[in-house]
């Protein structure tokens, strides 16, 4: 877990927006499972990964612009290290969320 309390978090006024999206996304990897097992066509497979993988983009943007709204313009208002640290965090998951 991360340093930070949960106190901080940007994104608890969507905490149940999310939780749903990504009940959504888990149903939809289990959906995933059973069409493997039914042995369904690869490409209609594939296509239901491409919309899972969507959904869960979706909740990483939203938790992405949270964390720049909140926590780094907190940290960039405050300056200092904590945001040199807080923008550096913000680029690397950018950057994750770019390699995936």
């Amino acid at each position: 877990m991360h340093e930070d309390t949960h106190a901080h978090v940007g994104y608890i006024g969507d905490k149940d927006d999310l939780l749903k999206r990504l009940r959504r996304a888990e149903g939809q990897v289990r959906g995933i499972a059973r069409m493997v097992e039914d042995e369904t066509y690869c490409i209609d497979v594939l296509t239901q990964i491409s919309a899972a993988n969507r959904a869960l983009e979706r909740v990483a943007l939203s938790l992405l612009e949270d964390h720049l709204g909140h926590c780094v313009a907190e940290a960039v208002a405050e300056g200092g290290d904590a945001a040199d640290q807080k923008v550096r965090e913000a680029s690397d998951a950018i950057a994750r969320l770019v390699r995936s």
